[in-house]
């Protein structure tokens, strides 16, 4: 079956030779930070955790998304998403890949992540977060191929598998609960100490997760010729609708307990972000774009007849996406870290090194997912020739 990503026109090549190129990128801005350091990247003794961290965090939202087609598919028997499925479980599994390869290069020394192999602590977040990540890697793995292989065949998927698809859905939402107590446990950082993000977590990743899968479907529909079904796409973007509905109304109950209480360390968060804090407002451009993103994204999905247009959904889920980008992937780690906790604010920008590692990575995330949906596009063109 795999032979099969190996046939494609010159456009899907094209596509492998581009994604190549940001690899090979990435890949000496990592040779040079393995040789010389983390010193390379813009972070420091105050603000440790930077672009890598960040694009960590927002990943597993999107990997776990995968469950808003797999829960209604195959508990509520929805069959529209049938032909979905496939699409989002492999999906995840990119974004899995994405995920754990943002903390390799996080670590600085690959061997370090063995650590979390070799000598196992159960109290630790992070153990169980490596935990969370594999399982739900394998899992998307075996069901997803599993699922493929069954249609290759023309046969309906093994029901020994059906406990594994059930398994993953609480699954998906414990890979992104135990992401946000890796955050909200750490009680010298008040913007991240609270029981809220959690829920804001998960309500933000069925928000940008099914966003990509809008655009993704439609893009195999163009050039693939493989469509899932206008009624699929409104039931994705229903979801997105009310998903990001719930995300803006967490952030405003946090931003309103904040600024309302008065207490210093959790509203000087707030106005770093929003108005700059000591002559410091690196966040504060994107801040406002990312917001004006999420409002005017929402109201227009929150309007049936704009949303049920596809080319204005496509806008739309842009820009939920982007907005939830800016919020989770690039504003939501740094601001954690100001003021420290000793009062001193120590701005955060990533470096030329950064930047090309994180493009190597999404660019080996999207090879990855370039690959499976085309392992997917002709096993269903050899099935309906057959």
């Amino acid at each position: 079956m795999i032979q099969n990503v190996l046939h494609g026109g010159r456009r899907y090549w094209g596509l492998l030779a581009f994604w190549g190129v940001l690899i090979l990128i990435g890949g000496l801005a990592y040779s040079h930070q393995f040789a010389v350091g983390l010193q390379v990247t813009g972070m420091s003794r105050d603000v440790s955790w930077g672009l890598y961290i960040a694009q960590f965090t927002f990943m597993v939202g999107v990997a776990a998304s995968a469950v808003m087609v797999v829960l209604p598919y195959y508990l509520h028997d929805h069959k529209a998403f049938g032909k979905t499925v496939i699409l989002g479980e492999f999906l995840a599994v990119s974004s899995v890949l994405v995920c754990m390869l943002f903390i390799f290069v996080d670590m600085g020394q690959p061997r370090r992540v063995m650590n979390v192999v070799l000598h196992p602590q159960f109290h630790s977040l992070m153990f169980w977060d490596f935990m969370s990540l594999s399982g739900y890697l394998l899992l998307n793995l075996v069901i997803g191929f599993l699922a493929i292989e069954a249609e290759r065949k023309g046969t309906p998927p093994p029901r020994w598998v059906r406990p594994f698809i059930y398994l993953s859905i609480p699954w998906a939402v414990s890979i992104h609960t135990v992401t946000a107590f890796l955050y909200s446990g750490l009680s010298a950082r008040p913007f991240w100490m609270t029981a809220i993000l959690a829920p804001r977590f998960l309500a933000s990743a069925f928000a940008a997760g099914p966003s990509l899968l809008i655009v993704l479907a439609l893009l195999v529909r163009r050039f693939g010729g493989f469509d899932v079904g206008a009624r699929a796409i409104r039931s994705l973007g229903t979801i997105v609708t009310y998903a990001m509905a719930v995300n803006v109304f967490f952030v405003l109950v946090e931003s309103f307990t904040a600024i309302y209480s008065g207490i210093p360390h959790d509203e000087e968060a707030f106005r770093y972000l929003f108005m700059g804090l000591d002559g410091h407002a690196a966040l504060r451009p994107w801040t406002w774009v990312g917001d004006a993103l999420a409002v005017v994204s929402l109201t227009g999905l929150l309007i049936p007849k704009i949303r049920h247009q596809e080319r204005w959904l496509v806008l739309l889920c842009g820009g939920v996406f982007a907005s939830l980008w800016i919020e989770k992937g690039l504003a939501l780690v740094v601001t954690g870290f100001i003021p420290s906790p000793l009062g001193i604010v120590t701005e955060y920008a990533p470096t030329a090194p950064e930047i090309a590692i994180t493009l190597g990575v999404y660019a080996l995330g999207g090879l990855v997912l370039t690959a499976l949906y085309k392992l997917v596009l002709n096993v269903r063109e050899k099935t309906q020739l057959a």
